[in-house]
């Protein structure tokens, strides 16, 4: 195993480790969605049918454990736990249009030759369905993501935990072919460029709010405009949160302060005293 798989695997449970976070320690289940996890749960199942046929090492069997494990135990955590913070109605992506086109590249493109025994070409069937499958599992969560236009700043560093394990894999492969004598698996390698693929967008948002903007700047981006004879007006600039600061003698229910009543008589009768 090279560095480049070795921290690939590691952001891979990074990512559940942080999804596992958000959700334990908000008590919620809000922004995430559901059926990306059952995709995920699905690519697990079939991915490693071979657990407990065929031993590898230690490594290999935790970790196919772990995920397998944890991804049906954030399934229990959204549909039973914290189902009242699981919003169904945002998470739309219809599925269906994902899973027959990945089992049908499954089964035209696998390693199973002609003459391996029934069990040995059925797994390989579903190891390549559960590649194809989990090039697009992300969809269902980008897809509600661009839905709705938010997303709690952990959901984001779980979604660039993800899409950085996938990434580490395609140098991984590079790695490979110049170390293993042009050693190559394209089917893993060409799911491996569409799912990388689907990230980029997402990438370009992520580096651009984390890297680019001030820390203040990314959550409360202000304008101050100066009046001369009234008080400060605050307007939300397109990036802000629109979580303004409530101030003495200012009104916070729009998000533009003006004085409040109080404020305004005050006003008057100071106008009235000084002529």
């Amino acid at each position: 195993m090279n560095i480049f798989r070795l921290v690939a695997d590691l952001m891979h449970l990074a990512s559940i480790v942080i999804l596992l976070l958000k959700i334990t320690k908000t008590r919620s289940a809000a922004g995430i969605s559901f059926k990306t996890q059952v995709l995920y749960a699905t690519v697990f199942c079939t991915r490693y049918l071979d657990l407990f046929t065929h031993y590898v090492s230690l490594y290999n069997s935790v970790m196919k454990l772990v995920f397998i494990g944890s991804t049906f135990y954030i399934l229990y955590l959204m549909k039973i736990r914290y189902r009242a913070t699981w919003d169904p109605t945002q998470d739309t992506l219809r599925i269906e249009y994902l899973i027959p086109p990945a089992a049908l590249l499954g089964l035209l493109f696998h390693y199973g030759k002609g003459f391996d025994p029934i069990e040995i070409k059925t797994m390989q069937i579903f190891w390549s369905f559960s590649i194809f499958l989990e090039a697009v599992a992300i969809l269902p969560q980008l897809f509600q993501l661009t839905r709705t236009g938010e997303a709690e700043t952990i959901t984001t560093h779980y979604l660039f935990a993800l899409g950085a394990y996938r990434g580490l894999y395609i140098l991984n492969w590079i790695y490979r072919y110049f170390t293993e004598k042009g050693h190559v698996e394209w089917i893993p390698v060409l799911a491996g460029i569409v799912q990388t693929a689907l990230y980029c967008d997402f990438f370009y948002v992520y580096f651009t709010s984390v890297f680019e903007w001030e820390p203040n700047v990314l959550g409360e981006e202000l304008r101050t405009t100066a009046s001369e004879n009234g008080p400060t007006e605050w307007a939300p600039t397109e990036h802000s949160c629109y979580n303004l600061t409530a101030s003495p003698g200012y009104d916070t229910e729009s998000t533009v302060h003006r004085p409040s009543d109080q404020t305004r008589r005050e006003n008057v009768a100071s106008a009235e005293y000084n002529s």
